[in-house]
């Protein structure tokens, strides 16, 4: 086994926000086998971003940047650390993203690895590459109720409900396809059925990542901040630790009739293909003809806007926003 692998090798967490992608985290970094990092997004950002890393300058501008990187910082690395050990072996992205994620889950004592970023599902062909034992678990939820909780939490939404229902309907696609590439190695967990049935839904998450189930998980206590906050629930605050299934369904106090109507008119085959039935709609005359002439022209433009830059993204890559990053004076301190 090498230095990339450990046991059954990583375990990712992928998928949309507003997924139960922190709660899927926070169960497994409870887990006394795993150490759960969060948001690296080392995949989104990173990843062949700063050309060959067997250039020696391509290498110290990718690490200065990743020890710029707020969520990365959390992670207390230490850059010289990684320096010695990437320099005496093979040079690519991935075995350095191990090198880090390693000594995180040293600093936990813990002889596992995992990470939670959105999105992931967008690299998964290049993780299990990478990383031969590696697992991921994509989470997916009711897209109306993923939506829902979006502008709860968020009160906008620039590509409102278009957008929306583009962003579910690609990572649905997205599941679909690494399920088939890659059957043994990713699966697709419901957020309902979590939230439901959290003690045998973790039983089978755990049977597929290859660990014992662990009774501790339930407490989250390997995330302190996400279960003292509540769970990070959009509806607000619940009591710590608890998982409820009470915001399924919610979007139906959240959204219009003509939103569950364009999101149901694209996605009705997928939702029903994963277990989510979509609502009957009776519109009003007036309704209607608003849906028709307006609204849903207006979505259709958002959702090919979104698919737009989405292609635009994928190759020219995502850049770490600059408000999360500090300056290399900072970087200094927090590295010292």
């Amino acid at each position: 086994m090498t230095e990339t692998q450990h046991r059954n090798g990583p375990v990712f967490i992928a998928g949309p926000e507003r997924s139960g992608t922190s709660l899927i985290y926070a169960l497994l970094a409870s887990h006394p086998n795993i150490a759960m990092s969060r948001r690296t997004n080392l995949w989104t950002h990173y990843y062949n971003q700063y050309g060959d890393l067997r250039d020696p300058a391509n290498f110290e501008r990718c690490l200065a940047m990743m020890m710029r990187y707020k969520r990365l910082i959390k992670l207390n690395p230490d850059p010289e650390r990684l320096r010695r050990e990437f320099l005496g072996g093979e040079r690519t992205y991935s075995r350095l993203f191990a090198l880090l994620e390693t000594h995180f889950a040293e600093q936990l004592g813990k002889p596992r690895w995992g990470d939670k970023s959105l999105n992931t599902e967008r690299y998964a062909d290049p993780i299990f590459a990478a990383y031969p034992g590696a697992r991921i678990l994509h989470m997916l939820r009711d897209p109306r109720d993923r939506y829902a909780s979006s502008l709860k939490r968020w009160k906008v939404s620039r590509s409102g409900i278009g957008g929306a229902t583009a962003l579910w309907l690609t990572t649905v696609r997205l599941a679909e396809r690494n399920r088939k590439r890659h059957p043994d190695q990713y699966l697709v967990v419901r957020y309902e059925d979590l939230a439901a049935r959290p003690e045998a839904t973790l039983r089978e998450v755990c049977a597929f990542i290859g660990e014992p189930y662990a009774p501790e998980m339930l407490s989250m206590q390997g995330a302190q901040q996400f279960r003292d906050e509540g769970g990070n629930s959009s509806y607000g605050q619940r009591e710590p630790g608890k998982i409820s299934a009470s915001s399924v369904g919610k979007f139906r106090q959240v959204l219009s009739s003509r939103q569950v109507a364009f999101m149901q008119a694209f996605s009705r085959k997928s939702m029903q293909a994963h277990g989510y039935q979509p609502d009957e709609i009776r519109f009003s005359m007036a309704d209607w003809v608003a849906f028709v002439l307006v609204e849903f022209p207006a979505n259709v433009l958002r959702m090919a806007a979104w698919w737009g830059r989405e292609f635009y993204m994928n190759r020219v890559g995502r850049a770490v926003p600059s408000e999360r990053i500090v300056s290399e004076q900072e970087a200094a301190g927090a590295n010292a």
